[in-house]
């Protein structure tokens, strides 16, 4: 019996573990397509991370994108070769169930003005959602990140 019981621990010990991700990790990865989608200054791409009737209150438009074609006009601004970049700085996603998450966090744009980068520090929450298997977007909220106190 105890051939048999250390034998299972060894078996235990090196067998290879199956990471199982959940819905913070899935939703965390449709943030990071998005960023890889925006550096690589694809709008149908970007547009196709949202639901249909998502919203995007952006960074740098005072109105709210609804719809596709709302937030295909607000992401024209990205275009092919453009050299807009963003990068996340840091995130927290949080499962509010198997099919809703909620991602809030830092983020850095680097938008090429003049031929020169101009980086814009900003701060974003997203709600995202599984629709078929596949994590959206449906609500962004993205503003400029405030200087800290000197």
């Amino acid at each position: 019996m105890r051939f048999i019981r250390a034998l299972a621990i060894v078996l235990l010990a090196i067998a290879p573990a199956v990471a199982v991700a959940g819905p913070a990790e899935d939703a965390s990865a449709a943030i990071d397509r998005w960023a890889a989608a925006y550096s690589a200054n694809d709008v149908s791409a970007v547009v196709n991370l949202y639901t249909p009737d998502a919203i995007v209150l952006g960074t740098a438009n005072p109105n709210m994108a609804e719809g596709t074609d709302a937030i295909r006009s607000y992401f024209g601004a990205i275009l092919p070769g453009s050299g807009n970049k963003v990068a996340i700085k840091e995130r927290r996603v949080i499962a509010l169930s198997e099919g809703v998450a909620f991602g809030t966090g830092f983020y850095e744009f680097t938008r090429m003005r003049g031929g020169q980068p101009v980086l814009d520090p900003a701060r974003f929450t997203m709600l995202l959602v599984n629709r078929g298997g596949t994590w959206l977007i449906a609500h962004q909220h993205s503003s400029p990140r405030p200087k800290p106190p000197q």
